[in-house]
């Protein structure tokens, strides 16, 4: 299991998910931080909302760059099967899935540190 985790990873393209990886890192030791710390002035949790959304556009941005690759790839070749295309397709969208991964996990993060807050 652990290593289709990092294969997916490196599939993905390592430029993007392991950065990707640290932010989810991050976020969550912040949200585990705050739970056990509290957060008084509310600093932690702009912190986490802000990496979050930086992850999500970061994952798209990704997807982006390596679509306009493949793009490029394509207008080269004479031949084009579809199974190579879906497969493309499939690792291009690993990065903003990742993305949404983690926006999502930071998001039921804050939800929890709201309900414990009231």
């Amino acid at each position: 299991m652990k290593f289709l985790f990092f294969n997916l990873l490196n599939d993905g393209g390592p430029m993007f998910m392991y950065p990707m990886l640290l932010m989810l890192i991050l976020c969550i030791a912040l949200i585990v931080k705050v739970f056990l710390k509290g957060d008084e002035n509310q600093k932690t949790a702009f912190l986490i909302k802000h990496i979050s959304l930086f992850a999500l556009a970061f994952g798209f941005l990704g997807f982006m760059l390596g679509m306009i690759q493949a793009f490029d790839v394509m207008a080269i070749a004479t031949d084009i099967h579809p199974a190579v295309l879906a497969g493309g397709l499939k690792i291009g969208l690993l990065s903003p899935t990742f993305g949404i991964f983690i926006f999502l996990v930071s998001r039921l993060g804050l939800i929890g540190l709201t309900l414990k807050n009231k």
